[in-house]
């Protein structure tokens, strides 16, 4: 891909693909959600971006602790 594409997905001007997307994320590293989330829109996204910031054992906590709330104990 070359500067010049790049240059003109970042300003809107040329459709981006979900090729063009796994590319980019191959070359910077991240998932392809990091490239097509933006942490400013909603708190959903934001949330994701403060998650994935973290290091990965804390990750795994966070994981744990928000995958299956504990089911309510009948007395």
């Amino acid at each position: 891909m070359s500067k010049g594409h790049l240059s003109s997905i970042e300003q809107g001007l040329a459709a981006i693909t979900i090729e063009i997307v796994e590319r980019i994320s191959h070359a910077l590293c991240v998932s392809p959600f990091c490239v097509i989330t933006f942490p400013a829109d909603d708190e959903l996204n934001h949330i994701a971006d403060l998650t994935r910031k973290l290091p990965k054992g804390e990750r795994r906590k966070v994981r744990r602790t928000t995958a299956d709330p504990p089911s309510p104990t009948s007395e």
